[in-house]
């Protein structure tokens, strides 16, 4: 799919955004450890949740449509061995979250995806899974281990675990894992990344608690775990920040989004576009899922100035990169990125097609190891571009395209359905038409 992009006269208007993705995978695959029904509102749209429903069903979770678009779930008990492999999209959230429910249950399955999952590496789950006593393998691909991951059962032995990369996607497989495992499983990381994961199993009466240096402590779960009777997913920060971003680059933008999440671990956005100068403000809301949630205030304000993200800032804003990029093209001075080489083994190589495509579009951008370093303002001018099969990059440079001169071409738009299907509606109706199929 091809969309064109015009430059934007105007950028306005309030939004609410889909149901968090984090979130949404995770209240679907604990809900597997349950057996009383939970009722799951505004649920995440995209292909990559749709890729964890689908593979839970194969283990035996209950889905049915409830009342006004919700899915009303319930667990099977003991999960049971699926009859084909289980495909898991180009997701790999569910992969790696689904790694560690299976070895904690003992599950025999086959878990693989498309072809950009299955270049992703997946020895991060498994060594420390094999070392737990999981009997667990994936395919070769040099060095690395990829898709498809096979799980043969194994009983497992709580492993303090200390990981070299923060990874929210790792320490959840870990920490579901240890819900299986005899004795403690403690997982720490070098610098906190998002904690759905955690708040969520707490809430859940999981036996876990986080120790003062962040260290997660998990024993085996003796019962099924407490669900609610309902849940409402709190809208996406990471959707979100687009919009967020389109306010900023288009001339009086003004934008309003409503029911998003607000949890720390997830908005090191917010806070880098503060620090830059950013006129934002977040009203606080309800509680949803057990995090904060509130609505996101974007107003016209004074030029950005640039600005430097330390390595400890990454995991809380690692999904936010690309579109803060084409927010730093256009503020006074060098922004400098460096400890996010973790983008490197996305849907794609996000620091590469995050630099190419600024290069395209005129920006100084000089490509580093770990991250970049950029030189605004620049004047940005329209491209033809490539997603290269990555929703982050669609969106991004969609939103870098409302202020470019010329038009902005983007192939393969389609990406974005993987987290946010109709993006492009949105967009064009927040900036006037601007976006043209």
């Amino acid at each position: 799919m091809r969309v064109r992009i015009r430059r934007a006269q105007r950028f306005s208007g309030t939004v609410e955004v889909p149901g968090d993705k984090s979130i949404s995978h995770r209240a679907l695959i604990f809900s597997a450890l349950g057996v009383t029904p939970l009722e799951l509102s505004h649920l995440g749209p995209g292909a990559d949740v749709r890729s964890t429903r689908v593979a839970l069903e194969a283990l035996g979770l209950s889905v049915q449509e409830g009342p006004e678009g919700a899915l009303v779930v319930r667990g099977p008990g003991p999960l049971t061995p699926p009859s084909a492999t289980l495909d898991c999209g180009n997701s790999g959230t569910t992969m790696r979250l689904l790694s560690g429910l299976l070895a904690g249950a003992g599950v025999r399955a086959t878990l693989d995806g498309d072809a950009s999952l299955r270049r992703r590496p997946m020895a991060r789950v498994l060594e420390p899974l094999r070392a737990m006593g999981a009997q667990a393998d994936g395919t070769r691909s040099g060095a690395e281990e990829c898709a498809p991951l096979r799980f043969e059962g194994g009983a497992l032995t709580g492993v303090a675990h200390t990981l070299r990369v923060s990874s929210a996607q790792v320490k959840s497989c870990l920490v579901l894992a240890g819900l299986g495992a005899a004795g403690i499983t403690r997982v720490r990381e070098p610098h906190p990344s998002r904690d759905h994961t955690e708040r969520m199993l707490r809430a859940f009466g999981a036996p876990l608690h986080v120790e003062a240096d962040g260290t997660v402590v998990v024993e085996r779960l003796a019962r099924p775990l407490s669900l609610p009777p309902r849940l409402r997913i709190p809208g996406d920060p990471s959707s979100a920040a687009f919009f967020v971003g389109g306010a900023l680059l288009v001339p009086g933008g003004s934008v309003a989004c409503t029911g998003v999440d607000v949890n720390a671990t997830r908005t090191g956005f917010l806070r880098v576009l503060l620090r830059m100068g950013a006129e934002l403000e977040v009203e606080p809301g309800e509680e949803q899922a057990g995090d904060p949630v509130g609505t996101l205030h974007v107003r016209p304000g004074r030029r950005l100035r640039g600005t430097t993200i330390l390595p400890e800032e990454v995991p809380s804003l690692l999904d936010e990169v690309p579109l803060l990029a084409v927010v730093a093209s256009q503020a006074e001075g060098e922004t400098r990125l460096s400890g996010a080489g973790e983008l490197r083994v996305k849907e794609s190589d996000r620091l590469r097609q995050v630099c190419q495509g600024l290069l395209a579009m005129g920006v100084e951008v000089e490509e580093t190891d770990d991250g970049f370093v950029l030189v605004g303002p620049a004047r940005l001018k329209g491209a033809h571009l490539d997603a290269h099969g990555d929703h982050r990059i669609a969106m991004a440079f969609a939103v870098a395209g409302l202020s470019a001169e010329g038009d902005t071409v983007i192939d393969g738009a389609e990406w974005a359905d993987i987290s946010y299907p109709g993006f492009f509606r949105t967009l064009a109706a927040l900036s006037g038409g601007a976006v043209v199929s």
